[in-house]
């Protein structure tokens, strides 16, 4: 069948091709490579009558572009013209269950791997250095015992918390916003066990940027190993630097060790470079208070230290990331919808996937219009592409690609305000009782309630 005459198929088949609505994405995930790895992971089906496999992987996907609507709608939003009913909720389960894991694991590692921005980008350098973020966040999923067992819930001092979660660590390219790897844990797992898996996708001309609680010898071995940079901070207490040779720009030379016992004798360290600043804009949070820099950058005419805060600034932008994914993206109250762990597991990898989609538009439409990429908005982005999925079958793929690059391509964002905000909580609800596991397996009505209402 000739896949390149959508309309003839649709016309001659009544019913719509379950790929002909995501076609256009074929532009950035195509569908021979995807064909690929499903008879690689052993998902190609024989048998007629059931979803093929390649829908469900679109569907996974999609379920992610669609976030707030239910699976059959999803299915409906792909297939606006299809005159046959859509399968019920148990195929779309059982479809699912079929695919597993392995398909969009790999499909995320081969699309996902590499960042996007070419080299001269601009808002994505500094000088020749591309910059990369390490963060984390913790994603809820329904409270179901399989969830419970497999990832555990995370607690305070007064309890534990409502939904089963997971962690997850990204490495971003900080400059086009995109998650290039990751990695997830249950709840009880912390962030810098979860460091060492995303190093191999660090190379050579990288500045990677993290936060203080990542702070470790071995760590930054092993990423000085991969051929790349490091500017990170580092706590001002509880840490001791003895000052080895004061730079010209402030900054001055130092050693860390791997342990204490090495620190004392002087063996195994490493040479780094350490950066300490603070501001003096009393409106601005932080005012007065010392902040130090640590980076294996050791001539200043390569990082001058008054550059070197500008540039960390730009770690900041992993925030928004995560305020993507989680929010704008999928925003529902619980972020995923599968009820156990394979099925979460999946969720989570159709949307990075969704994520990393919309990323490469986005990209590709900055470098269009000689824009930076963070400076076209996600949300009128994913609404544009929501709109457009319905016009892929009415012409070649290419058209409507750069159709749907120029209407993103317009939508850009103001500049960024000098402003900030005070990390608070809005409303405290205190009405309701929290959930205890008194509330896990509550009674059910034994009969209707019209049978149970009693005149008195």
């Amino acid at each position: 069948m000739d896949r390149s005459m959508p309309g003839k198929r649709i016309a001659h088949l009544g019913a719509v091709d379950p790929i002909a609505y995501v076609r256009g994405l074929q532009q950035l995930i195509p569908l021979q490579r995807l064909d690929y790895l499903l008879a690689r992971t052993g998902r190609v089906q024989k048998r007629k009558g059931r979803l093929l496999a390649s829908s469900t992987t679109w569907l996974v996907i999609a379920m992610s572009l669609f976030a707030t609507h239910s699976i059959p709608m999803v299915w409906r939003l792909l297939h606006p013209y299809q005159t046959t009913p859509e399968p019920d909720e148990s195929t779309f389960t059982k479809a699912r269950r079929r695919l597993g894991i392995a398909t969009l694991r790999q499909l995320f590692e081969e699309i996902a791997h590499g960042c996007l921005a070419p080299v001269g980008t601009p808002g994505v350098f500094y000088r020749s250095l591309r910059l990369m973020g390490i963060d984390g966040t913790v994603l809820d999923m329904p409270d179901t015992p399989q969830n419970v067992r497999i990832f555990g819930k995370g607690s305070n001092q007064r309890s534990r918390n409502a939904f089963p979660q997971m962690r997850v660590l990204a490495l971003c390219e900080l400059g086009t916003h995109t998650v290039c790897d990751f990695a997830f844990r249950p709840i009880n797992h912390s962030e810098q066990a979860m460091v060492p898996k995303l190093m191999r996708s660090l190379h050579p001309g990288m500045l990677l940027l993290w936060d203080r609680n990542f702070f470790s010898f071995e760590l930054i071995q092993k990423v000085l190993a991969r051929g790349s940079h490091l500017l990170a901070r580092v706590k001002t207490s509880q840490l001791i630097f003895q000052r080895l040779r004061d730079l010209p720009d402030g900054s001055y030379l130092t050693k860390i060790y791997p342990s204490f016992h090495d620190r004392a004798k002087d063996r195994n360290g490493r040479v780094v470079r350490l950066i300490e600043y603070t501001h003096d804009d009393p409106n601005r949070q932080g005012c007065g208070e010392k902040h130090r820099l640590l980076t294996d950058i050791l001539d200043p005419a390569d990082l001058p230290a008054l550059k070197a805060p500008l540039v960390y600034h730009k770690r900041w932008d992993h925030e928004l990331v995560f305020d993507e994914i989680k929010t704008h993206l999928n925003g529902r109250p619980v972020h995923f919808r599968s009820k156990t762990p394979r099925g979460v597991v999946q969720e989570l990898y159709g949307l990075f996937l969704a994520h990393r989609i919309i990323r490469q538009i986005m990209s590709d439409a900055a470098q269009a219009e000689k824009l930076e990429p963070d400076r076209l908005s996600f949300m009128d982005t994913l609404r544009v592409l929501q709109s457009h999925l319905h016009e892929a079958p009415t012409c070649s793929l290419a058209q409507w690609y750069q159709r749907l690059t120029e209407e993103v391509g317009r939508q850009v964002l103001r500049p960024r305000r000098n402003r900030w905000y005070p990390r608070v909580i809005r409303r405290k609800i205190k009405h309701w009782d929290k959930k205890r596991p008194k509330h896990q397996n509550s009674p059910q009505p034994s009969k209707p309630f019209a049978e149970s209402v009693v005149i008195l």
